[in-house]
């Protein structure tokens, strides 16, 4: 499929807001990209097609995963919401013929983050808290943190204003994140390591 056809396809299966949101990803991811000389057309894919799986109303989101042998947690159980993500790596290459391994990985982690997140990785997580349509508190913040910090400090603030988000919320805060988050930490105080 072509990007245009991708474009077209994901606008048929998604809400408008959804989609608009998924428009909003990939140009700003490409934004990113360009910053932190990362493939942009990549950049822009897995933008469009990050959420892809949200297609899929909250509650059908466990049987999708169970089809695909995508294991359920503890917390994803109580949240079926951050299912969407895995089953989205899947989702590209079924439905729009995305065979790559870089962006189906950015994909299954822009939610929650992981330990050792590539650049890509980072700029979809990102790219999807900060793209225009997003208005909450401290958005504009994170904005303009993209335009003068080094990837990882970015990062590692996105992950702790997600944190404190959902902990005020008193939801689950879901171990990956803690994870990606520590290990940042770690890996920034090791000498020669820091923003790579």
């Amino acid at each position: 499929m072509t990007i245009d056809e991708m474009r077209r396809e994901l606008q048929r299966r998604l809400k408008k807001n959804r989609f608009a949101h998924s428009i909003g990803v990939a140009n700003t991811a490409v934004k990113l990209a360009k910053r932190f000389g990362v493939d942009e057309t990549k950049a822009y894919v897995a933008g469009l097609l990050h959420d892809c799986a949200r297609e899929f109303e909250n509650e059908y989101l466990p049987a999708q995963a169970e089809l695909r042998g995508i294991k359920i947690g503890e917390v994803e159980r109580a949240m079926p919401l951050l299912l969407h993500p895995y089953i989205g790596a899947q989702m590209i290459k079924e439905i729009y013929g995305v065979d790559d391994a870089e962006i189906s990985q950015a994909i299954y982690r822009h939610t929650v983050g992981a330990r050792d997140m590539t650049p890509l990785d980072k700029i979809i997580y990102f790219a999807d808290m900060i793209e225009p349509n997003r208005n909450y508190p401290g958005v504009e913040k994170l904005r303009a943190l993209a335009e003068t910090a080094e990837l990882d400090e970015i990062l590692l603030t996105a992950f702790s204003e997600s944190i404190i988000f959902v902990v005020q919320k008193n939801s689950l805060v879901h171990p990956d994140t803690v994870a990606a988050r520590n290990y940042l930490l770690l890996r920034n105080k090791e000498p020669g390591t820091r923003n790579r």
